[in-house]
């Protein structure tokens, strides 16, 4: 795997490397590619280093016993950020990181499959961050983000697009999608929009007026 280039942190999102299921090579490809600074989270550092892959950051609270000057030989130039907190995940250490250095936004991958709990908490903890850094975690078969208050965006017909409530949204409202919503409410566990799918080629429109509303653009 190249590495990746070097561009303005102001232009592209960084990128996290998780530890769930990998993802394919072209996706990973890709991100890397622009990515202005990459972080890999300690429990995944031995698979990133079998792939080949450059980064810059290594975090973590590195309770697994590993040899930092190996790593810091393997991936020189490479800046280790002992993160202890066991009060937050390593993921959100690293998007507590990012923030302080001053980026605005972030793609995570490998950050879903594997573990049901690490997934569901990494899917569900960004809405914690909404006002300081825009989250996108992307697999081979979705790609996840927080949604404003309004929200629009132009796809093709027959997109799948799920929305997914984090607790209880309110006053949702959706334009172009199949199964619409006028001012109706989703609650996790109770009523969610899954499996929606786009009607026509052109813009989709949703709006909510409280909560926190996940959009999940899916392909099978």
């Amino acid at each position: 795997m190249s590495s990746h280039h070097i561009v303005r942190d102001d232009q592209e999102p960084a990128l996290i490397i998780a530890n769930g299921e990998v993802c394919s090579s072209e996706l990973l490809g890709q991100l890397l590619e622009w990515s202005p600074i990459i972080i890999v989270l300690d429990s995944a550092i031995e698979r990133v280093l079998e792939l080949g892959i450059k980064v810059d950051v290594l975090l973590g609270d590195f309770d697994r016993g590993l040899d930092i000057n190996y790593y810091k030989e393997k991936q020189y130039p490479l800046e280790i950020v002992y993160a202890p907190n066991q009060d937050k995940t390593d993921l959100e250490k690293a998007f507590d990181y990012l923030i302080e250095k001053g980026h605005k936004a972030v793609n995570v991958i490998w950050a879903t499959g594997k573990r049901a709990d690490h997934t569901i908490t990494n899917l569900t903890n960004i809405v914690a961050y909404r006002n300081l850094l825009k989250i996108v975690i992307l697999d081979d078969h979705s790609k996840v983000y927080l949604l404003p208050e309004t929200f629009e965006k132009w796809y093709t017909a027959n997109t799948i697009l799920s929305l997914i409530p984090i607790g209880k949204v309110t006053g949702i409202t959706t334009q172009n999608l199949f199964f619409s919503l006028k001012n109706e409410d989703l609650t996790i566990g109770y009523r969610t929009g899954s499996s929606n799918h786009v009607i026509e080629d052109g813009i989709v429109s949703i709006s909510h007026s409280n909560g926190d509303l996940l959009l999940m653009e899916c392909w099978d």
